[in-house]
């Protein structure tokens, strides 16, 4: 979601019973400034980025080691760019509030098709059979893959407590991980019941002379390489991309 912030931190409920996870930067990595990051993936050795705001919004091929932008699909100007996922050999992404999503040729980002939905799009992820996306709330969505028919859903909790403001969306080894907007937290959720399995508190992670030097935004994108075991992280109109290893507190 769009909301320029010189930097505050919302923190989580002082009664949060899941454990909470610190980090180590393993590598920091370019990332471009003018993208508003809402989706990001790792798939095939490339990062897959989706990007918002109206008239900015793209879906992009970026190489890791230099952020170079190796494809790029501006999205029409009518369009708020939100969240992608890459299901196969399509991307999929969807728009904020204008309730339309659209298929693309992953390789050639060709667009093949749009599809409706009746909640605000935030987050897209997978789970290699089924399509899970956020919307702003404590719930998560999840769809069958060809007709964007819902199968179910779930409501986030830790404990008797729902987390909101669920953002960007990664699965990662059975769990779902969130970007809870606005916070340097993610949720790593639990598909079968929404119980937050546990926290990543990503507090520090970009330093404070890279946020004064750069016009940045909150915490946002999450990808996995399910290969090579690497979790990176960013945000939107960050100047770095992170490789992180968990740290349990």
């Amino acid at each position: 979601m769009f909301r320029i912030l010189f930097f505050a931190a919302i923190s989580l409920p002082v009664f949060a019973q899941a454990p909470t996870y610190g980090y180590t930067v393993v590598k920091a990595y370019p990332h471009d400034t003018s993208a508003f990051t809402q989706g990001l993936e790792y798939v095939d050795g490339f990062l897959y980025e989706g990007t918002g705001m109206k008239g900015q919004s793209s879906i992009r091929k970026v190489d890791l080691e230099t952020g170079q932008v190796l494809r790029k699909m501006d999205v029409d100007a009518n369009f708020f760019g939100e969240g992608i996922t890459v299901f196969g050999n399509q991307l999929v992404e969807l728009t904020w509030q204008s309730k339309t999503g659209f298929v693309y040729d992953k390789a050639t980002f060709r667009m093949q098709r749009s599809f409706g939905y009746s909640q605000e799009g935030w987050g897209l992820t997978h789970d290699s059979k089924q399509l899970i996306m956020s919307d702003g709330t404590s719930t998560l969505h999840f769809w069958e893959p060809k007709e964007f028919r819902e199968l179910r859903k779930i409501t986030v909790h830790d404990g008797k407590t729902e987390i909101d403001h669920l953002n960007e969306l990664e699965y990662i080894d059975g769990e779902i991980y969130a970007n809870i907007w606005e916070t340097d937290r993610i949720a790593r959720i639990s598909p079968a019941d929404g119980h937050v399995i546990a926290w990543i508190d990503l507090s520090g992670i970009l330093s404070q002379s890279d946020r004064i030097k750069n016009n940045v935004d909150v915490l946002n994108g999450i990808a996995w390489d399910a290969k090579g075991k690497r979790l990176f992280v960013t945000g939107k109109w960050w100047p770095k991309l992170f490789e992180i290893k968990l740290v349990k507190k």
